[in-house]
């Protein structure tokens, strides 16, 4: 029997289950693959907002990801909250030689506004994702990361309609996915489970264009079929039981 596909996520953890590791835990698995985790940073959050960061020692985060690595078949890497700078270098560190496929989200700030990430961060950030397969920052965060493949994603603009970008390092469009803005309040974690569901898609062979084609289908879909009773803020995805296509 061949071994599943797999996925290792590199981020902050959500106690609310709604973004963070977590939320791109569900979407590795919902998207048939295998998930693994390496904590970078805990948040005291729920759907409401962030009211707290701690970060985890650069020297233990490093540690978790070479555990990882040192034993399990990581197809691709996702990254998420890393926090500070010198996260950024232990990642980096953890990574070298590593030949697999990266895909970064910036995640700058949260839903409500909190900064997660700062200014000397997103800089530190930008050397490790000049090896990336993909960047995927929102409007707010493009700045950051102006070369290399980047899907911009359009949920922070306004109007009804969202227009997501993949661009290459010349910002020369290579793709482009229109679609209707969904009235809904469950949208917490919709970064952090895009980023992961492409991820998932490469692990399992799919071209980019391809992969973040399945990714926004997934979350389009997660945001109109996610009902209330959680949460009493932006509500978490959730669905029970896999994921289909509309």
């Amino acid at each position: 029997m061949s071994r599943p596909h797999t996925v290792m996520v590199i981020g902050g953890s959500d106690p609310s289950g709604g973004a963070g590791v977590q939320a791109d835990l569900k979407a590795v698995q919902a998207m048939g693959c295998y998930g693994m985790a390496a904590v970078a940073a805990l948040t005291v959050q729920n759907t409401l907002g962030v009211l707290a960061v701690m970060q985890v020692e650069p020297g233990w985060l490093e540690a978790q990801v070479r555990a990882v690595l040192d034993d399990m078949p990581v197809d691709v890497v996702k990254l998420g909250m890393l926090g500070t700078p010198g996260n950024v270098r232990a990642v980096e560190r953890a990574l070298q030689g590593w030949p697999g496929a990266l895909v970064v989200d910036p995640v700058g700030t949260a839903k409500g506004g909190r900064t997660l990430q700062d200014a000397d961060t997103l800089e530190a950030l930008q050397r490790l994702a000049q090896r990336a397969t993909l960047v995927t920052p929102n409007l707010d965060e493009a700045w950051a990361f102006p070369g290399g493949v980047r899907l911009v994603k359009g949920g922070h603009g306004e109007g009804d309609w969202l227009v997501d970008l993949l661009v290459d390092g010349t910002g020369r469009e290579l793709a482009r996915w229109e679609h209707a803005r969904v009235p809904s309040l469950h949208t917490h974690g919709t970064g952090c489970t895009l980023a992961s569901a492409i991820a998932a898609g490469l692990a399992k062979g799919e071209g980019l264009i391809a992969a973040c084609d399945t990714g926004i289908a997934y979350v389009q879909a997660q945001i109109r079929r996610s009902s209330g009773g959680l949460g009493r803020g932006r509500g978490p995805l959730w669905q029970v039981g896999g994921w289909t296509p509309d």
